[in-house]
């Protein structure tokens, strides 16, 4: 056999060493991870949670939150905690108790405090959605009617821009995926931009952008502007850059998608203007109400999720937005 050029052979090498410090990780993690890694391998757990009472519970898809009936006692929940801290560069101490990121390699979202921010160790594991739920189960789940399937599938095609509201753990991601996947059928070119990678399309012809130190997501916005996107979906608009996005809309880029925490659908609009307010001191009403053509708005019930409203947006006028409940 021909040796290899020594480009390919250090190449061949640095690959090597790449998959081995990669397998050394996900050794740790999941060493770190035993007492709960049964919850963490289902691919219907969507979020892992610990108390400060060493409670474990977890929350399936469609069947909300119950407790495992385990107990973490705090040393191991600190090493795990430890782990987490040094595979990811976040340090965590006395002096600052809290962790926030990514576990390497599943891309699951982590919040942890360790005392004395809490009493005793706690962490909730927000796993990347794993199985995507099309718009027909939302209706055979009776999260949705299948009037508001069709005015979502609807205005997929007549690439409206949707809003998709609710407050923390709603499903605003799970649902989005889902229109995502309506989307996907279009055949249109997608920029999908996000903080924390939960967004999932198979479509080929789709680009990911990663918030990262230094490539905020305003300028994540810009960015794609010059990729040549049809549409451009945020899986969460938490800052000005809402301004950019609603620009982006509004001037050759409609049928787009973001979530944005909020308690109905007008008050997703009043925390548009909040957010705009981040980078102008003016709310800019009248560029959202233009901009913004649909709001899905979802609501956590005690066993499950509910779409509770689907309002339309017929722009602002008078001093006030122009809405229409359709669903």
């Amino acid at each position: 056999m021909p040796e290899l050029p020594p480009d390919d052979t250090a190449a061949l090498a640095a690959l090597r060493k790449e998959q081995a410090a990669r397998d050394k990780t996900l050794k740790m993690l999941r060493t770190a991870m035993r007492d709960f890694i049964e919850y963490f391998d289902d691919p219907l757990v969507v979020e892992i949670m610990l108390n400060e009472d060493k409670s474990l519970w977890v929350e399936r898809a469609g069947q909300g939150m119950v407790d495992t009936g385990r107990r973490i006692e705090p040393p191991e929940a600190e090493r795990f905690i430890s782990i987490v801290s040094t595979v990811t560069q976040d340090k965590i101490n006395k002096q600052k108790p809290f962790l926030s990121g990514e576990l390497p390699i599943w891309g699951s979202r982590i919040q942890a405090v360790i005392p004395p921010g809490s009493t005793n160790p706690i962490f909730s594991i927000r796993q990347k959605a794993r199985i995507i739920f099309p718009l027909e189960d939302y209706v055979a789940k009776g999260i949705m009617t299948e009037t508001q399937k069709s005015v979502i599938v609807d205005s997929v095609w007549k690439r409206a821009n949707i809003l998709v509201v609710g407050g923390t753990g709603t499903g605003k991601t799970t649902l989005t995926n889902a229109i995502l996947q309506e989307i996907a059928k279009t055949r249109s070119r997608l920029l999908i931009l996000e903080d924390t990678a939960e967004l999932q399309c198979s479509y080929s012809n789709t680009v990911f952008l990663r918030q990262r130190e230094g490539f905020s997501m305003r300028q994540m916005v810009r960015s794609s502007m010059r990729l040549r996107p049809d549409r451009i979906i945020v899986g969460e608009v938490t800052d000005g850059a809402a301004l950019d996005l609603l620009k982006a809309w509004n001037t050759g880029h409609p049928g787009g998608v973001s979530t944005i925490h909020a308690d109905s659908a007008r008050a997703g609009l009043i925390r548009l203007e909040q957010l705009i307010q981040e980078a102008l001191p003016m709310p800019q009403r009248t560029l959202i109400g233009e901009a913004v053509d649909l709001i899905v708005y979802i609501e956590r019930t005690p066993k499950s999720r509910i779409v509770k409203e689907i309002v339309a947006v017929h722009g602002y006028e008078d001093g006030a937005y122009q809405l229409q409940s359709i669903a």
